[in-house]
């Protein structure tokens, strides 16, 4: 694999991605805070040797490449999930590259649900921690000491620098912000009554099918990353009705903008 990431980066490198500082991956319903961002290049994922194919409809599938915040940032407007029928190794090919394109910060979105009832939908939540059901690790791999430790600590995923940061920005703009734990499921199915009483229980605050593998990689590459989670459903057992997926992407797209100024504001203090 390791390979592989050279070959793409070079590729990449080749078409102009030079100099990169922070790298953006954005979840469903997220692609168009690319809008704030001054392009320089945009590359189909189609195009990129080694790179998975984004299949979910939400999800553009391109690389970009330009300047938000004073910063040169790559953006991945669609990422890739294990309910799409990728292995952890696909889904986390992109952050490895990022990292050796020179990368120093890594800025995830993606959209979940709210199992705390405090939250609502519409509302963004601050991951500090997560849970891992998804039944594995992009590190359970062959050779993946080519990249950094196997056994990485995750005591701290999420930096506490850019956690700091990115809340003292949601202060200034006046957004609110929550904080929680985010469990990462496979999918693509959403949960039973029974499965979210037991999120609650485990301490969940809100539930998604994706992030999790890519920070577990950062971690392991020594990239201090972040994830904020949009809200776009609530996950009351009690009281659950039958899901809206095209609801839930018109709450991402409106709750869009904030993370806009979220990340376009935390991008200048990096």
């Amino acid at each position: 694999m390791l390979e592989q990431v050279k070959e793409t980066v070079a590729f990449l490198k080749n078409k102009g991605f030079l100099e990169a500082e922070v790298g953006i991956v954005l979840g469903t319903g997220l692609g168009k805070l690319t809008e704030a961002i001054e392009i320089i290049e945009t590359i189909s994922y189609k195009e990129i040797p080694n790179f998975p194919i984004a299949t979910v409809e939400s999800h553009a599938g391109n690389l970009i490449y330009g300047t938000l915040g004073g910063k040169r940032v790559v953006a991945m407007q669609g990422r890739f999930h294990l309910y799409e029928g990728y292995s952890f190794s696909e889904i986390t090919f992109p952050i490895r590259v990022l990292k050796l394109l020179g990368v120093e910060n890594l800025l995830i979105s993606n959209a979940a649900g709210a199992i705390n009832l405090d939250y609502k939908k519409g509302e963004l939540m601050l991951v500090e921690d997560h849970i891992n059901l998804q039944g594995g690790s992009p590190l359970a791999e062959k050779n993946i000491e080519e990249f950094g430790p196997r056994f990485v600590d995750m005591i701290e995923p999420y930096s506490k620098e850019l956690n700091q940061k990115i809340k003292a920005c949601a202060e200034k703009l006046k957004i609110k912000l929550f904080e929680g734990v985010y469990a990462s499921v496979v999918g693509p199915q959403l949960e039973t009554r029974a499965e979210y009483r037991y999120l609650k229980i485990i301490g969940a605050d809100a539930v998604g099918m994706s992030t999790v593998p890519e920070v577990i990689v950062a971690n392991q590459m020594n990239l201090p990353c972040i994830a904020v989670s949009v809200l776009t459903d609530e996950c009351d057992a009690d009281n659950l009705k039958p899901i809206n997926i095209p609801e839930i992407l018109e709450l991402a797209a409106k709750a869009e903008p904030k993370l806009v100024s979220l990340f376009t504001e935390l991008i200048k203090t990096i």
